[in-house]
């Protein structure tokens, strides 16, 4: 009997999603240890969390589509606010908002794919880069959906009849974690992710295959900007707070130095780029007093900075990809060491 369960546990580990699972649950510790753990930190982790999202939304098109685009952090604001108008300004259900900015998303990402797609590398960043500007300027001017200069606040959302409270949202945030990686890895290992891997090793090869070059280019893109609504939505259902400004070109910055950081090609790869660069600014200097009211407060983004050049020059895999070459080693040196015992062993018994 505990053979069959031993085996039958030695499957459920082999499954591509048993990773994410035992993530999304060591996760569900952090909202009922809120009291132990701390707001803030707290606060910093659900925050991670949902740009973390939003990151791998972007993995897909820059690490699978090779394609860079700085009007990222945009969709984020139109997240917010799409959440904000539907909700408290037309009062409709949640569930519209998902419908809603699944379509809204859609839209805009054939539009702006549509038009940023025809041109590639340095341009697209740029033609991207103005798209993201024309967007923050019009959050400043759209008072009755976005407040303005000032912003808006968000009463709260509501599921099923039930308003939820910060820790409860953080659940909600904490399964769509989950289910994104769950999404994401199927993504990658599809036609789809496979088509889009051939494009960005060789633009000739893959239009040999009868691969569309551009209509694959456009799905990663608008994948990326549903995952970025998404991201928005969340972000706007737990901080309850949104400002155009602040939905600026740093943060599409900051979400490309997460993936290339992290490894551009892998989910958990993503996941260590993520906290690197958001986590590590929100959970350990803006939370910890002593460096919080000290002059190392902005230390986070030299060392992002620092990591940054030490990863594009050194390991073009990002930091899973250094993981990864050091675990390998250890196995091999540890694999090397059990057969030279056993040489040794072979040796004497001789």
């Amino acid at each position: 009997m505990d053979v069959k369960l031993s085996q039958k546990f030695k499957n459920y580990t082999k499954h591509p999603f048993f990773g994410f699972i035992v993530f999304g649950l060591i996760l569900l510790i952090i909202p009922f240890a809120k009291d132990i753990i701390g707001v803030t930190l707290t606060d910093a982790i659900a925050k991670t969390l949902i740009f973390y999202v939003v990151a791998l939304g972007f993995s897909l098109l820059i690490g699978y589509a090779g394609l860079a685009s700085l009007g990222t952090a945009a969709f984020i604001g139109i997240g917010t606010f799409l959440l904000y108008s539907i909700m408290n300004v037309f009062n409709l259900p949640f569930i519209a908002v998902i419908i809603i900015g699944l379509i809204v998303a859609i839209l805009l990402g054939l539009i702006f794919g549509g038009v940023s797609l025809r041109i590639e590398g340095m341009y697209l960043a740029i033609v991207t880069l103005g798209l993201s500007e024309i967007a923050v300027e019009l959050f400043k001017n759209f008072d009755q959906f976005t407040g303005g200069v000032s912003g808006t606040t968000f009463t709260g959302i509501e599921l099923f009849g039930f308003s939820l409270n910060s820790q409860q949202t953080l659940i909600l945030i904490i399964v769509a974690v989950v289910g994104t990686m769950m999404l994401t890895h199927n993504l990658i290992r599809s036609p789809f992710g496979r088509a889009l891997l051939s494009i960005k090793n060789s633009d000739s090869a893959a239009q040999a295959m009868g691969i569309s070059i551009l209509v694959y280019r456009l799905m990663a893109f608008v994948l990326s900007t549903i995952y970025a609504l998404f991201g928005g939505v969340l972000y706007m259902a737990y901080v309850k707070f949104s400002m155009g400004s602040q939905w600026s070109l740093s943060v599409s910055l900051n979400l490309l130095a997460a993936v290339v950081v992290g490894g551009a090609k892998s989910i958990w790869g993503v996941l260590i780029g993520t906290f690197v660069i958001f986590g590590l600014d929100l959970a350990v200097f803006k939370t910890i007093p002593f460096l919080r009211d000290s002059q190392f407060s902005n230390m986070s983004f030299v060392i992002s900075g620092i990591l940054i050049i030490i990863v594009m020059m050194y390991f073009p895999g990002g930091l899973i990809g250094l993981f990864k070459d050091l675990y390998m080693k250890i196995k091999l040196k540890i694999s090397n060491k059990k057969l030279s015992k056993e040489a040794v062993l072979d040796e004497n018994n001789d």
